[in-house]
């Protein structure tokens, strides 16, 4: 298959009508040009370019051949010009797959900033409840980039960005809104709204209270830590959530576990050298989580 440094050679050779004219727009020697031009009338099988006593006449197969060729070398260069686009950071697409109470919590402030800084990046955004469903995608190829809590294993790069903390959400009237805090053990009994299995933190909770002996009595079940904090403040019982999930305040008091308990974010790709995901999760972690605040009340999370 000819090159694209022999079509350019014949290009240069129809716009300037010389070989050393070609040559010399090319930063190319004679005989390189020469040696460019001779492998593509092989590759062709017929000349395209005739000698002659004063200078070259192109043939009518070069002619032919320098008329796509113009056409292949601007789709080259504007190939390589995307590619440099997306490099920079200027343009592309990145797929971010993240557990559902991070979108708000998390992301939208990286993704304004993104939406201001590089318009032409076209961002996708994929919630789930389970990070290992998420790494199925990630892996799958559907998505550049995951982030959330840390899955239950993955062979993909992981970047830790920092530690979420987690609570208990119960009734205004229930006696933990008179505590500043409550312990696993006190969960013991308590009506208790858990997550369905398809949610990551039905596993958590479920090894958190193993590891301290405590059983905790699933009243119902939910997929999002958002209606399992509502439910909870609705007076449907008790429950844990990631902080994450109080980006809408329930109607119940929040209070922290004692001792206090978080589980790590991460984000994780299978292409850390890739420009636009090394830009998101660098911006993920200069702007690192959001904080927990109890300073002027237990039950209020910012």
């Amino acid at each position: 298959m000819a090159t694209l440094r022999a079509l350019e050679c014949l290009v240069a050779l129809v716009k300037t009508g010389s070989v050393t004219k070609a040559a010399s727009s090319l930063h190319l020697s004679q005989p390189a040009l020469s040696h460019q031009i001779a492998a593509l009338e092989r590759e062709l099988g017929t000349p395209v370019v005739q000698r002659q006593a004063r200078g070259i006449r192109v043939t009518a197969a070069g002619l032919a051949a320098a008329e796509e060729a113009i056409v292949a070398l601007e789709a080259a260069n504007r190939a390589v010009e995307a590619a440099r686009q997306v490099a920079d950071g200027r343009s592309g697409r990145l797929r971010v797959a993240c557990a559902e109470t991070m979108t708000f919590w998390l992301l939208a402030p990286v993704l304004r900033r993104w939406r201001h800084l590089r318009p032409d990046v076209h961002l996708d955004v994929m919630e789930f409840t389970s990070s290992d469903k998420m790494v199925e995608t990630l892996m799958a190829g559907q998505a550049d980039v995951v982030v959330g809590p840390e899955p239950t294993s993955t062979t993909a790069y992981v970047e830790t960005l920092g530690d979420e903390e987690m609570l208990v959400v119960a009734p205004a009237a229930h006696r933990f809104a008179s505590q500043t805090s409550v312990t696993v053990d006190e969960l013991e009994g308590e009506p208790f709204v858990h997550y369905t299995p398809d949610n990551g933190n039905a596993a958590w909770i479920d090894a958190f209270v193993a590891r301290h002996q405590v059983v905790v009595t699933a009243t119902l079940r939910t997929r999002s830590p958002r209606t399992a904090a509502q439910l909870a403040g609705a007076g449907m019982g008790v429950t844990i959530i990631p902080a994450s999930a109080l980006a809408v305040r329930p109607s119940g008091v929040v209070r922290r576990l004692e001792p206090r308990v978080h589980r790590g974010v991460v984000a994780i790709t299978a292409t850390p050298s890739d420009a636009l995901v090394s830009l998101f999760i660098a911006d993920l972690r200069r702007r690192g989580l959001p904080s927990v605040d109890t300073s002027a009340d237990t039950s209020a999370v910012s």
